[in-house]
């Protein structure tokens, strides 16, 4: 491939963006009630999915003059911006709507509300809501309500208010009103009353607390769990069998396949949680996503350090290792931030801006980095006409080249179904936008796995010195001279003392000719054919040299 067009596939993967995605969908919420109260929950549901309500007190006293109208508004839309993307002062303003909000937005709804006399009926072990409202569809903006009704078939549990009547993202809508002699307290200071109590929601579903758009990516995460431990096991297999031969990137590759097991398992746990308890421990999401963001610095560094040819082409980085470790711990710190903003709820403010922004940039600079080093170590291969590693890196080339295409590819059609819409309906495939870039890591994992595996014949990939191929046939014709002239006095031959001396001049100075013709600059990586007609100048002179 020239060198200008990887440097214009380089272009155009500077265009991706990380995939950022929100935290796993909790189930089971604790909302603290200590005045007129609203609440907001979004869920995605699965259809007969029930939605219960309970309440706890907190203070253990409650003034028996005071009751408590509770009620709720369950509505679903096939938009999932409508129900993800509304603000909770706008979602307020919904309570009760009985139209949509646009043309083409359509959806159900429900709403209900059970009176308390007194904190002792607020506060029963088991509240029984005796019956489901029906639910309605929602009608024309422009149109008169639909009357429309919808019955439940079935009896609902103790403490159930709702119930789902199809997949689908839902907004479930909490208004608390505190009545004192049967009068709403507006200001509950003037009236020296004091009260404070939990609801607690929860909504469980066919598969337990799981919901329809997190189902996917826990079975994923299952999945990318085992492959990372056959990766594990595999890799240890040919590590064991070559252990004599095993090269310094092989260990860094180890390092990568056992961070991302890690990783894998962490995230499957979160999920498993959350099913079956409704909701996570925020340290762990928090230990994973750092877990994650570690794994990916890494990665990142491993694509690097084999595309600068450490190892294979050069016996080290030399002041490039400082650049490395800037560079891995500047997305590090950015990826942290990133994750833990995502997870806790904080991703819309200014810091989770700079932060994305930054991961923009670095990944950028990074995808540049990879293919000018790409093109420079292949250019260097070329002149030392070593056929082997050369057909390497032009196989692991052609790799991230393919893996650069399906990515832009991946890119024009999430934009064009889950962001440039107004109404976003396919929200069953939100799983695998984050899917993708796991699984696209893990096949160019899998690449430099094949390409870089342990073997008997390891060390034809390791860095060797660079020895003219006449000094080699010299050194291996010397012993077959000595032997045949044994015995014998050779005139004008004279022990050579400094032959070791001159053999590692030579290499210095072959090395030194490599670092002043090899091209370095990104200059040099876009004029291909000005460098090959310099190439070949640089060859004749060598062979003229030699010569004399």
């Amino acid at each position: 491939m020239p060198d200008a067009e990887k440097l214009r596939s380089c272009l155009l993967l500077s265009a991706l963006v990380l995939h950022v995605g929100g935290a796993a969908e909790v189930s089971v919420w604790s909302v603290s009630i200590n005045s007129t109260q609203d609440a907001v929950f979004r869920k995605t549901l699965y259809a007969n999915t029930t939605v219960f309500m309970r309440f706890q007190n907190d203070l253990g006293t409650c003034d028996r003059n005071l009751a408590f109208n509770i009620s709720w508004y369950l509505r679903s839309s096939v938009c999932y911006n409508e129900v993800f993307n509304t603000p909770d002062n706008k979602a307020m303003n919904m309570f009760g709507m009985d139209h949509m909000l646009k043309d083409g937005w359509s959806g159900f709804y429900s709403h209900g509300y059970v009176y308390f006399e007194n904190c002792s009926a607020l506060f029963m072990p088991k509240v029984y809501f005796t019956d489901f409202n029906p639910h309605q569809p929602l009608s024309s903006p422009k149109s008169d309500p639909s009357n429309l009704t919808l019955s439940w078939p079935d009896k609902p549990d103790i403490g159930a208010v709702a119930k789902a009547w199809e997949d689908g993202p839902y907004l479930f809508i909490v208004k608390v009103q505190t009545l004192f002699h049967g009068v709403e307290v507006e200001d509950i200071a003037d009236e020296q009353l004091s009260f404070a109590f939990t609801m607690k929601v929860e909504m469980k579903g066919p598969h337990d607390y799981s919901s329809p758009a997190d189902w996917p990516l826990m079975i994923f995460f299952m999945v990318m769990c085992i492959v990372y431990v056959l990766f594990g096991a595999l890799w240890l297999f040919w590590c064991a069998c070559y252990w004599r031969d095993l090269l310094r990137i092989q260990f860094w590759i180890g390092a990568v396949i056992i961070l991302g097991m890690l990783e894998k398992a962490v995230f499957y746990s979160e999920y498993q949680s959350i099913r079956y308890k409704g909701d996570y421990v925020l340290g762990a999401v928090i230990f994973a996503e750092l877990l994650s963001a570690l794994k990916r610095s890494l990665a990142r560094i491993l694509v690097l350090i084999v595309s600068l040819g450490y190892g294979i082409v050069k016996p080290r980085l030399g002041t490039t290792v400082h650049r490395l470790v800037a560079v891995g711990l500047l997305y590090l710190l950015f990826s942290s931030v990133d994750g833990v903003l995502r997870v806790t709820g904080g991703f819309y403010g200014t810091v989770a801006l700079v932060a994305n922004l930054s991961l923009s940039l670095i990944d950028s600079c990074v995808m540049w980095w990879i293919f000018i080093s790409l093109s420079q170590t292949t250019r260097l291969l070329k002149l030392r006409r070593n056929v082997v590693k050369l057909s390497l890196y032009q196989h692991f080339t052609n790799t991230l080249i393919f893996f650069v295409v399906a990515s832009i590819i991946f890119i024009i059609w999430t934009t064009k179904v889950f962001r440039l819409v107004d109404c976003q309906r396919s929200w069953r495939d939100l799983w695998v936008d984050d899917a993708f870039w796991r699984l696209l890591f893990s096949t160019i994992l899998l690449v430099i796995m094949v390409l870089l595996r342990p073997s008997a014949n390891s060390q034809r990939f390791s860095h060797s010195p660079l020895i003219d191929e006449d000094d080699e046939e010299d050194e291996a014709k010397e012993p077959m001279m000595n032997e045949a002239f044994e015995g014998m006095k050779m005139r004008g031959s004279k022990p050579d003392n400094n032959g070791s001396q001159k053999l590692l001049s030579k290499e210095d100075e072959d090395m030194k000719w490599v670092e002043e013709n090899i091209p370095t600059s990104v200059a040099d990586v876009a004029l291909p054919v000005m460098l090959d007609e310099e190439e070949e100048i640089l060859k004749t002179k060598m062979e003229r040299s030699k010569m004399e």
